[in-house]
């Protein structure tokens, strides 16, 4: 029998085992990351073993928006004008009314009788002193507080007394 002798080109290539790939793998990584973090800071971390965790969970965080609370308008009673009106028919009522609105702050810068039906104390306001009428109706103890219509003055305050407002 004759031995064929072959050539290196027939002979083929032997790849090596998928152990010996992976290990070559697992060198190349652990060099890229030890010449990757060589500079970094030493910091301790938790090392949790891989099959204790099957994913990574990421712990969600709530962060609550700072709420800021509106600040309230200070309100000056000085600044605001108030006239004080007295339907009632009791003499001196709009005087004491407006010596109290006077004592606790208010400007009052009036004071009369009205002519014409109210059915109860009450403040009328402009639209922009509304928070003011309120304030003004708690300090005197009224009621009542409604939009200001003509013929009142639209840049103050206006209190209409009637008989209720002794009681």
């Amino acid at each position: 029998m004759s031995r064929t002798r072959r050539s290196r080109s027939e002979r083929g290539v032997a790849f090596p085992s998928p152990l010996v790939m992976l290990s070559i793998i697992a060198v190349a990584m652990a060099g890229f990351a030890f010449v990757a973090t060589r500079d970094a800071d030493l910091v301790e971390r938790k090392v949790t073993p891989a099959a204790a965790t099957s994913t990574p969970t990421v712990e969600p965080t709530v962060v609550e928006p700072t709420k800021k609370p509106k600040p309230k308008p200070t309100l000056k009673r000085g600044e605001v004008y108030v006239e004080v009106f007295n339907n009632s028919g009791i003499q001196g009522l709009a005087a004491s009314t407006a010596a109290k609105a006077t004592q606790v702050g208010w400007q009052v810068v009036g004071e009369d009788n009205w002519v014409g039906s109210i059915p109860t104390t009450t403040v009328y306001y402009p639209e922009r002193l509304k928070a003011a009428a309120k304030q003004l109706a708690l300090d005197l103890g009224v009621g009542r507080t409604q939009p200001a219509v003509e013929p009142m003055k639209m840049d103050r305050l206006t209190i209409i007394l009637t008989a209720d407002a002794v009681s």
